[in-house]
């Protein structure tokens, strides 16, 4: 079942970023001063170009036969062992979305994700509603949530921000914009999260992905689960690779469309 695509973004160039080839893990870098934990829209690093920003980005900007992998992280842990394992193996880049509660809970394993050289995003502090939320409020999410992603993972989160239930709002949109982040969502979440007991397989997962193939695709997974134990994403990556390789699909970094240079939006 695909997630409705929508994408205003035919004026981003890539050229000279294709590929990110033969992608190998990087060395954390070191963590960022205090002083720049605060303000995310200070900090140092790539900068969403301006054409990232304005709206919600559901399909990346390219004709090619590529797709992204990503995966939320706002409960357990359950399935990043073998997530991480699997694109090890692969060789293949993904880009992490934690909250930052689950950034404080489990700092090791937030750790592990940026030790294999994988982006890191915000996903929010706390995981609200923003259309609940003042413009004060939002700012305080984003950056509580950079502050303790920062601090577990020792290098420097991506300005990638990901709406709790992908909940978005045009003034949500701006509010995070003039944070420093793109907003960047899905084409499809595999609903692998709902586990069993929420009428989800490892079937239905790959299927979900498999249907939103495209280019530019970002498949939403998640690490843990509602399902007691039962990580129904970790199940399904390794037949989601599969099923894009046979189509002829490459899994592309999300970090390849950070064409702006550091301090500029």
């Amino acid at each position: 079942m695909d997630v409705e695509r929508r994408c205003a973004l035919a004026g981003l160039l890539c050229a000279g970023l294709a590929g990110l080839a033969g992608f190998a893990p990087s060395a954390p870098a070191a963590a960022a001063p205090a002083s720049a934990r605060t303000a995310r829209a200070t900090a140092a690093g790539p900068r969403p170009p301006a054409s990232l920003l304005g709206d919600e980005i559901r399909r990346l900007p390219t004709s090619r036969k590529a797709l992204a992998l990503t995966f939320n992280a706002a409960w357990d842990v359950d399935g990043i062992d073998t997530v991480l394992a699997e694109l090890r193996r692969r060789k293949l880049p993904a880009t992490f979305f934690p909250t930052g509660e689950f950034a404080e809970a489990q700092p090791a394993a937030v750790r592990s994700i940026a030790d294999a050289g994988h982006g890191l995003g915000n996903h929010s502090y706390s995981h609200p509603y923003f259309r609940d939320l003042s413009t004060a409020e939002r700012a305080d999410e984003v950056r509580a949530a950079d502050e303790a992603i920062r601090t577990a993972a020792g290098t420097e989160p991506l300005p990638f921000f990901r709406f709790p239930y992908s909940a978005t709002t045009p003034d949500a949109i701006a509010d995070v914009n003039d944070l420093g982040y793109a907003a960047i969502e899905f084409s499809a979440d595999t609903n692998g999260y709902l586990g069993p007991q929420g009428g989800m397989t490892v079937d239905k997962a790959v299927e979900r992905a498999v249907d939103a193939f495209a280019p530019g695709a970002i498949i939403q997974m998640h690490v843990g689960s509602h399902g007691a134990g039962v990580v129904l994403d970790a199940e399904a990556l390794p037949l989601i690779v599969d099923a894009a390789v046979a189509d002829g699909y490459e899994v592309i970094d999300l970090r390849q469309f950070l064409v702006a240079a550091p301090g500029t939006r």
